[in-house]
C-alpha cells in the first residue's frame, strides 16, 4: 500500500482527534461488552425465581445493561465525530490541493487528459481515499479493539466454546473478501457506463441546437437508450453480487448460532454452563459478526483508495513547465520582444512558429494577420505566458518573461480569447470577473464600450440576467462583446485581441473600435484577426506564413 503512505503526514496533522477515537472507539467496545455478562446473569437469576421468589439482583442487571448501551451510544457517537471528522478534514485538504495544483499546471498539461478524468480525481478518487482514512481505519480499530475485549471474555467463560466460536469468522473474512473484489471491480465497471451517459448528456446538452438543426432527435434518444440499457444490465449484475454478499453473512450467523446451540447444549447436559452463560456466546457471536464480515469490505475499500491515490499523488507529482520564481511588485510599460521564438506543441508535435522575432513599443499596436494554422493564437498563449517557447525568448520590458512576476505580469494583461468563453453567472459579473468588486457604474461604461449596453438593458434582468452555461443564453456576437468588456474593465497596459471580432458585423466593428481608441491608444494591443478592417489602425502589421507553405515553396 505504497501510495497510502502519503498520507501518513495528514494522520499525524490530525494526531489529537485519532487519539481521542482510538480511546472512544476502545470505551464504545468495553461497554458493549461488559453489558452482555449481566444479561446471562439475569437469565440465571430468572431461571432460579420460580424457586426462590423475585430477585432483585435482575433490577440491579437490567439498570447496568440500560446505562452500559447508552454510554456504548454515547462513546460510538464521540468516536464518529473524531475519526470521521479528521477524515472529512483531510479530504477537505485533499481536495484543495489537488484544485491548487490544477491552477499551476499548464495548457499543454490539461491536454494531456480529459475534463472527465481530471473530475474523476478531485471527486470520485478523492471519496475512495476518504472511505480509507474513516471507516476503513475505524471499523479494522475497532474490530481489533472488539476482538481483544471479547477474546478475554469468553475465553473467562469457557475456552473449548471461544475456540468453536471464533473459528469460522476468518474463513467469513476470507469469504467476504472475495466478494467484495468481484463487488469492486464489478462497480468500476458500472461507473464506466455511468461516466458514458454523463459525458454523453452533457454533450447532447452543449450540442442541443446543433442536434435540433439537424433533426437528430430520435438519433441521439437511440444512442442515449443504448447506453442507459447498458448501465441497467451492469447495475443489476452488481446487484445480484451484493445479494450474495448479505446472503453469506446471514449463513454465518446462523451456522455459528448452530454451532453454539449444539455445543453450548452438551456443556448444559453436563453442568459445564448455565442457561445464562450459552446466553452470552450468542450475543458475543452476534457482537463479533458484523464487524468480522466488515474485513472484506475494508480490505476491499482499501484497494481501491489504493488504486485511487495512485492516480492522485501521479497527477500532484506533475511538474508544471510554468514556472513563476519571481514575487515582487511592480508596474509594467508594455514593451514586447519576441527573439527567434519557435514553438512545436508537444501532444500533437505540430510546430506552430519558428524563428519568429519582433518588436513592439509601449503603446503602440500590432496586427497579426495570416492563414489559419499559421501560428497567430500561439503568439496569444505565449505572450501570456500560458505556453512557453521551445526555441527563442520573449522579452517584456527589456526583460524575460520568464524572470517576471507571473502573477504581477498577468494583472496588466487584458485577453480577449478566440473562442469566447463566459461563466454561468450574471452579465454583471462576467463583465467585471476581471477586477475585484466592480461597481455597476463601471461595469456599465465598458460594456457600453464593448456596444453591448443597448443589448443588454434589452433584457428582463438586464445586468442580473443569467447567461446560463458557457453564455448558452447569449448569441455569439453577445458573447464576444461581453468577453471584449470584460477585458477592457482591467485598464490593462497589453491588450490581445485573438480573432475576437469575427463574430460581428463590421459596423458593430466599427463602434468598438472607435470606443475603445483611447484605451487602444494607452496600452500595447495586439490585435490578431482575418479582417483587414480591423487591420487597418494597427500601427504595425505582421503577416505570417504557414510552417508546411514556407517549407513547400
Amino acid at each position: 500500500m505504497n501510495a497510502l503512505k502519503t498520507l501518513n503526514p495528514s494522520f499525524w496533522k490530525h494526531r489529537i482527534l485519532l487519539f481521542w477515537g482510538f480511546l472512544f472507539i476502545v470505551a464504545s467496545n468495553f461497554f458493549n461488552i461488559y453489558k452482555v455478562q449481566f444479561v446471562g446473569k439475569s437469565v440465571d437469576a430468572i431461571s432460579q425465581t420460580e424457586k426462590l421468589g423475585f430477585n432483585k439482583e435482575v433490577l440491579m442487571y437490567v439498570g447496568i445493561i440500560v446505562g452500559s448501551s447508552l454510554l456504548t451510544g454515547f462513546f460510538t457517537f464521540m468516536m464518529r465525530q473524531t475519526i470521521i471528522v479528521a477524515s472529512r478534514r483531510i479530504e477537505y485538504q485533499l481536495k484543495n490541493k489537488i484544485y491548487n495544483h490544477y491552477q499551476e499546471l499548464s495548457l499543454t498539461d490539461f491536454k494531456k487528459t480529459t475534463i472527465g478524468d481530471l473530475m474523476n480525481r478531485l471527486s470520485e478518487d478523492v471519496v475512495a481515499v476518504r472511505m480509507y482514512l474513516g471507516p476503513g481505519v475505524m471499523y479494522v480499530v475497532n474490530l481489533l479493539v472488539l476482538l481483544i475485549i471479547t477474546s478475554i471474555y469468553m475465553l473467562n467463560t469457557n475456552v473449548s466454546m471461544t475456540l468453536w466460536s471464533l473459528l469460522p469468522l476468518p474463513l467469513l473474512s476470507f469469504v467476504i473478501y472475495k466478494v467484495s473484489s468481484i463487488i469492486n471491480r464489478k462497480s468500476k465497471i458500472m461507473q464506466k457506463s455511468q461516466s458514458a451517459i454523463s459525458t454523453f448528456v452533457q454533450d447532447s446538452f452543449s450540442g442541443i441546437r446543433v442536434i435540433k438543426f439537424f433533426a437528430k432527435e430520435k438519433y441521439i434518444e437511440k444512442n442515449y437508450g443504448i447506453k442507459v440499457k447498458d448501465y441497467q444490465d451492469k447495475a443489476l449484475d452488481l446487484a445480484k453480487t451484493e445479494a450474495y454478499f448479505f446472503t453469506i453473512i446471514l449463513f454465518v450467523i446462523g451456522l455459528l448460532n448452530v454451532v453454539i446451540l449444539l455445543i453450548g447444549g452438551q456443556k448444559y447436559m453436563s453442568n459445564e454452563l448455565s442457561v445464562g452463560k450459552i446466553a452470552d456466546f450468542f450475543l458475543y457471536i452476534n457482537i463479533l459478526i458484523w464487524p468480522f464480515s466488515m474485513v472484506g469490505w475494508v480490505t476491499s475499500v482499501n484497494q481501491r483508495a489504493e488504486a485511487s491515490m495512485a492516480r492522485i499523488n501521479e497527477f500532484l507529482d506533475m511538474k508544471t513547465e510554468i514556472i513563476n520564481h519571481n514575487h515582487e511588485i511592480y508596474p509594467i510599460k508594455g514593451d514586447i520582444e519576441f527573439r527567434n521564438v519557435s514553438y512545436t506543441y508537444p501532444n500533437t508535435g505540430i510546430r506552430a512558429l519558428e524563428n519568429l522575432s519582433f518588436k513592439i513599443e509601449a503603446g503602440k499596436s500590432l496586427a497579426i494577420m495570416g492563414k489559419t494554422g499559421s501560428g497567430k493564437s500561439t503568439i496569444a498563449l505565449l505572450l501570456a505566458r500560458l505556453i512557453d517557447p521551445t526555441e527563442g525568448e520573449i522579452f517584456i520590458d527589456g526583460k524575460n518573461l520568464k524572470e517576471h512576476n507571473l502573477d504581477n505580469y498577468r494583472n496588466y494583461i487584458g485577453y480577449i480569447p478566440q473562442e469566447s468563453f463566459l461563466f454561468s453567472d450574471t452579465i454583471e459579473n462576467n463583465i467585471g470577473f476581471a477586477i475585484d468588486q466592480p461597481s455597476i457604474e463601471l461595469v456599465e461604461e465598458y460594456a457600453k464600450k464593448a456596444d453591448v449596453h443597448k443589448n443588454i438593458v434589452e433584457f428582463k434582468d438586464q445586468y442580473k440576467t443569467m447567461v446560463g452555461e458557457r453564455g448558452v443564453m447569449l448569441s455569439g456576437g453577445q458573447k464576444q462583446r461581453i468577453a471584449i468588456a470584460r477585458a477592457l474593465i482591467k485598464q490593462p497596459k497589453i491588450l490581445i485581441f485573438d480573432d475576437s471580432l469575427s463574430a460581428l458585423d463590421t459596423e458593430t466593428e466599427e463602434n468598438i473600435l472607435q470606443n475603445i481608441e483611447n484605451e487602444i491608444q494607452s496600452c500595447t494591443s495586439i490585435i490578431i484577426t482575418h479582417r483587414e478592417s480591423s487591420a487597418k489602425r494597427a500601427d504595425k502589421i505582421l503577416n505570417l506564413t504557414p510552417i508546411e507553405n514556407i517549407e513547400s515553396a
